[in-house]
């Protein structure tokens, strides 16, 4: 699905990426975790052509990235991107925002991409709320129908770049479970995340960025139980000290903190 070969990126004197070789296969969970500034956005950002790389390959559905590439408009509606700002047009509501896509880049009939919109947001348990604008939902309400909106395109995969990072911690959960669902319907998935609950339950493999680099990679159980490499273990142990996890996570549900 996604094949990352050898990928380096800089920004003018930095270098960002440093070399990232990764897979993902079809129905595959992958959760991309590390510390600010270790390369992970930058990575997702290069695979949906929103960054050029430098050296190095990348393919969605064997079919090479690249910013200047006729077929890149085309790809993108093949992989979508959930970003940790919300992103939605403020003047349009809920409905109107998980249309725009369908309408204006797959020329889709408005009854039809408006039914499509409506019963996308009920399964994102807001159906509710799609006459709502994005002033009148909490934050955790945006960023489901921005999922919602990226569901719209119809993606063969799609990309989450830390997608709970800009919430209240009590509406992360609430994201978190439309994510579980997707993964349990078999969407192919590469997700940036410091939510490692999440990772435990839900990924298929780990993948841990430190400075440009991808220094361990393995099943949840590997590297969140454990991790090989020094770095690893002194990131874990600080996040697991320093961040409330997803309280749905590892508990069954009690609402315990991790």
């Amino acid at each position: 699905m996604i094949e990352i070969k050898d990928v380096h990126k800089s920004f003018g004197a930095v270098r960002v990426l440093k070399g990232i070789t990764l897979n993902v296969r079809q129905g595959e969970v992958v959760c991309l975790i590390g510390a600010s500034g270790s390369g992970k956005s930058t990575l997702l950002r290069c695979i949906n052509a929103l960054e050029s790389y430098d050296s190095g390959e990348i393919r969605l559905l064997d079919q090479l990235v690249e910013q200047r590439c006729r077929q890149i408009n085309q790809l993108r509606t093949q992989v979508g991107m959930v970003f940790q700002r919300f992103n939605l047009f403020p003047h349009r509501t809920a409905v109107e925002n998980v249309m725009e896509g369908p309408v204006h880049v797959k020329r889709e009939p408005l009854d039809q991409a408006r039914r499509d919109a409506i019963e996308l947001l009920r399964k994102v348990g807001l159906g509710e709320r799609a006459h709502a604008y994005p002033h009148q939902l909490s934050g955790g309400q945006q960023q489901r129908v921005a999922i919602a909106r990226s569901l719209a395109m119809k993606p063969k995969a799609i990309l989450f770049d830390e997608p709970t990072s800009a919430l209240d911690p009590e509406l992360v959960g609430e994201v978190l479970s439309v994510m579980r669902t997707l993964a349990r319907e078999g969407m192919t998935m590469l997700v940036v995340t410091h939510e490692m609950g999440f990772a435990r339950e839900v990924a298929d493999r780990v993948c841990f960025l430190h400075a440009g680099s991808i220094i361990e990679e393995g099943s949840a159980k590997e590297v969140l139980g454990c991790p090989r490499e020094a770095r690893t273990k002194e990131f874990l142990r600080h996040v697991l000290t320093h961040r409330v996890e997803d309280p749905l996570a590892d508990n069954g549900g009690t609402g315990a903190v991790a």
